[in-house]
């Protein structure tokens, strides 16, 4: 379908334009808020590349949600540009023999864009990871079908498992729990990125549950514990499970996979709905495989997503660090 309202001549944007949208596409989800990317501008293009220093080589050895996190920034970038009337025509892997080069976004005018893409742009600072219990969704069919709407071009499936689907997953994240206590590897490198405030990167120790709160929701990653509180105390979680899967395995994939899972949360958080992405569930094999069992298609399990309504009479909470956009952004001169 040809989009009349698009130039079809290449422009740039200006330097402050490319800033205001970096700087708001940071809020982007990653593992452990690891912000494990890195852009530079060249006066014409913008590159996406990797940030292997920020690679956790014990949960994530193959990279793989790393790639997902980056993809989740492309995806937020996109959609900043458009909001301030910029389409991008994007190459992902545009240079196989620099696997850490991700992708390069060029630029056409789009003094248009749909209604849709400018709420998802207004979602990005609003979207929070919600750890807590959870209502039920309301309106879960038609955010399924816009979501299904969103992930189709990227090649992915979203799937809603049933409810005693619960059960098996609670049982398969606490198994994924119990085979990594006494990993020190895992842990030494889990307590480094969580637990801790005043940093820009890393999961704060306000953003996380406690025992009681955890014991809850029982489908999470099993984070360092927050001091002892019961917050939505009256509440057991009713959240309900998405799962984003794939018919293949490849870089290509993960990437693709990120800008998805982009797009799902910042429909949720369109919604007035609230949500958690969950990539620890699809680390352990054998995990993967009981996941891929509950699907109604053969698929490869990426990232499953509790969605939930929120209490109404909650303060918003403040939003996680971010690093400052100096380290993760290089414009010509800087």
């Amino acid at each position: 379908m040809t989009d009349t309202s698009l130039s079809p001549v290449r422009s740039v944007p200006d330097r402050s334009t490319v800033l205001a949208a970096v700087r708001s596409a940071g809020r982007a989800p990653s593992l452990h808020n690891t912000q494990p990317w890195r852009w530079v501008f060249d006066g014409t293009r913008l590159h996406l590349y990797r940030d292997n220093d920020r690679l956790l080589t014990s949960a994530d050895p193959l990279g793989r949600q790393l790639v997902i996190s980056c993809g989740a920034m492309l995806h937020h970038v996109r959609t900043a540009f458009a909001a301030k009337g910029w389409h991008t025509d994007t190459t992902r892997l545009p240079d196989t023999g620099h696997p850490d080069y991700l992708a390069v976004v060029e630029f056409r005018p789009w003094p248009e864009p749909p209604i849709g893409v400018l709420a998802r742009a207004r979602a990005i600072d609003k979207r929070r990871t919600d750890r807590l219990p959870l209502y039920a969704p309301t309106g879960l069919s038609q955010l399924l079908h816009a979501g299904r709407m969103l992930v189709t071009p990227h090649d992915i499936e979203l799937d809603l498992l049933h409810e005693d689907a619960r059960a098996k997953l609670t049982a398969a994240s606490d198994h994924t729990t119990a085979v990594r206590r006494y990993d020190m590897e895992y842990q030494a490198e889990l307590h480094w990125w969580a637990g801790h405030s005043g940093d820009p990167e890393g999961v704060p120790r306000e953003s996380l549950v406690s025992d009681a709160e955890f014991t809850r929701v029982g489908v999470g990653r099993n984070f360092p514990a927050a001091p002892h509180s019961a917050r939505r105390g009256d509440l057991e979680d009713h959240a309900r499970l998405l799962v984003l899967s794939s018919p293949s395995e490849s870089v290509t994939t993960w990437l693709h996979t990120g800008e998805a899972l982009s797009a799902v949360l910042l429909e949720c958080t369109t919604a007035g709905l609230a949500s958690c992405s969950m990539t620890h569930i699809t680390e352990v094999p054998s995990v993967r495989k009981v996941i891929a069992g509950m699907l109604p298609h053969p698929g490869i399990p990426q990232v499953v997503i509790r969605v939930g309504s929120a209490p109404d009479d909650e303060s918003e909470t403040a939003p996680t660090p971010r690093r400052p956009l100096t380290d993760i952004l290089t414009m010509p001169h800087d």
